[in-house]
């Protein structure tokens, strides 16, 4: 039997306006270590494969703003391993306090609902802290599956993430459209034969190049999104 139609989010920068936690969290975490801390807008650029390559991306940051500081002591930095489990333990207990839904998410959700389609998630955060998230939001209960960065071998951009989780929902990639605002996002749909939508309210800045071999649609907003899903695999719902 086809499978019913699945849309399947990425979380940062699509679903939710995570930056204000993460930033916080992340500069937390630095000055922990007595290390000088980072904007929202440097955090910003940071987003989107994961807590290890936020903290590396980080830790990075700072060594080259002390190297530019004439006189500055010089102390080796932590390592990127147990940076980024002091970082969760700072994100843990805080995912939800700052972070909002974006505008007219939870509307789309509903109305995809309505249509017949699954939802699921598929975010390179850890899928303990994704379902907290969702759940403190009001959320949870819509998704039929959540695949994490740690839920599986692999994680965005490799395919297999975006796979395992349409597996989870019950869903068939070619009746899956993955929506999302970072290149590991279109290139896992790709990669797994789905159509993409580029929520371009997100984190990601430019929109995907036109030669992905995938249907590609670019959304201004979470409203836009219901049509557009349509648009790119219509038909029916099977019942």
């Amino acid at each position: 039997m086809t499978a019913r139609r699945l849309a399947v989010f990425d979380m940062d920068g699509t679903l939710l306006d995570s930056l204000p936690d993460l930033a916080e969290s992340c500069r937390e975490m630095l000055v922990s270590y007595g290390l000088p801390p980072v904007s929202d807008a440097e955090v910003r650029g940071m987003i989107g494969q994961g807590v290890q390559v936020l903290v590396t991306r980080a830790l990075a940051l700072v060594a080259r703003k002390l190297a530019g500081q004439p006189g500055a002591p010089v102390a080796p930095l932590p390592e990127s391993t147990d940076a980024a489990e002091r970082f969760m333990a700072c994100y843990t207990p805080r995912a939800a306090r700052l972070s909002r839904l974006f505008p007219g998410t939870e509307e789309a959700l509903h109305i995809l609902r309505a249509q017949g389609w699954g939802l699921a998630v598929c975010t390179n955060k850890p899928e303990r802290a994704a379902r907290a998230i969702l759940d403190a939001l009001g959320v949870a209960a819509l998704f039929s599956a959540v695949g994490g960065g740690d839920s599986f071998t692999a994680r965005k951009p490799d395919p297999a993430h975006l796979l395992g989780t349409i597996a989870q929902a019950g869903g068939q990639a070619a009746r899956s459209v993955m929506v999302g605002d970072m290149p590991p996002d279109w290139l896992a749909a790709q990669g797994a034969g789905c159509s993409f939508v580029f929520a371009a309210w997100g984190y990601g800045g430019a929109a995907p190049a036109q030669d992905l071999s995938c249907p590609v649609a670019l959304a201004q907003s979470m409203a836009e999104v219901p049509a557009m899903l349509d648009a790119l695999l219509p038909g029916a719902v099977p019942r």
